[in-house]
């Protein structure tokens, strides 16, 4: 034996080996004492998460009693994050759907983007008490300006509605991305955001590498991938009719539409505008755990006090 343990050669590449040191050996009986020896052909299997954050569990409680409080005060709660990119062309999709015998549906022999064609971006707002969702497709750029533009949409089409008498609006988020923690354009819109609508908007991060336990990866993400399995995806059209199609046993329902505006890449938030921001800061981390406070008092019409 030498410290070689993982190796990525054929069973005939080591029986060939073995035959240079003086073996007599071929290639099954490699296999064989690879057996024997507890070894089989595995692939890999995504589990490590990276480095736990010391806070990561007290993160989840703080959300879950924060989500909770929102639910008791009737006051809406939404998971938000940006579903992976998504080429369009007609090229081939893993998954399986139902076609006349014999007859697959053909499609392109090589998956190279189509610039042509551009792209879909995906951002979901779920409401976490009602079991509703919106997926706004961009065209352009997942930006922090295009994911807060997308959460305004979810307000004006569906928040407004369930929530016109609440005064507060809970956001829960991933640490990353384009609604990530320490994105100073994320805040700055959200500010806008407040300024618009009057809403107190508390924001909570997932502390980093837990994105899977977004509410919104479950119970919007996942139903939308298994809804367009092996559909090529060759319009905006298809992306936005597949995602508003998306149903589960539990009640969810989907809006989804197209966002054809251009949103820029590498926008710098200078620090007079984001001192400008009313943002204050939670004691436990604030920099996860934040709320946005509009500049005006609606029902006075004077401006607040401001500071970070």
């Amino acid at each position: 034996m030498n410290p070689l343990r993982w190796t990525c050669k054929s069973t005939r590449t080591l029986a060939a080996e073995l035959r240079k040191q003086g073996f007599e050996v071929g290639a099954s009986t490699v296999r064989e004492l690879l057996g024997d020896l507890g070894y089989s052909l595995q692939g890999n299997r995504k589990t490590r998460e990276g480095n736990d954050h010391p806070d990561r569990n007290a993160q989840f409680e703080h959300i879950n009693a924060r989500v909770k409080a929102k639910k008791r005060r009737g006051e809406p709660a939404i998971s938000v994050d940006t579903k992976k990119k998504e080429k369009l062309g007609n090229t081939s999709k893993v998954g399986r759907e139902y076609e006349p015998k014999r007859q697959p549906r053909k499609t392109d022999t090589h998956d190279v983007p189509v610039k042509e064609k551009g792209k879909a971006v995906p951002y979901g707002v779920y409401d976490r008490h009602r079991n509703e969702a919106i997926a706004s497709v961009g065209v352009s750029s997942d930006t922090a300006e295009f994911a807060v533009s997308a959460i305004r949409m979810w307000w004006m089409r569906l928040g407004k509605k369930h929530y016109l008498s609440r005064s507060r609006l809970l956001i829960t988020a991933d640490s990353g991305g384009s609604n990530a923690s320490r994105n100073r354009l994320w805040k700055l819109q959200l500010q806008l955001l407040a300024d618009e609508t009057g809403l107190i908007i508390e924001v909570c991060h997932y502390p980093p590498a837990t994105s899977k336990w977004n509410k919104i990866e479950p119970r919007l993400f996942c139903h939308i991938t298994r809804n367009w399995l092996g559909v090529p995806l060759e319009t905006r059209e298809i992306v936005v009719s597949n995602i508003g199609n998306t149903r589960t046993e539990s009640g969810l329902e989907v809006d989804a539409w197209v966002d054809e505006n251009v949103y820029q890449k590498g926008i710098e938030v200078a620090e007079s505008q984001l001192s400008d921001c009313i943002i204050k800061r939670n004691k436990f981390h604030g920099d996860w755990n934040y709320e946005i406070h509009p500049r005006q008092d609606n029902e006075s019409g004077n401006l607040l006090s401001r500071g970070s």
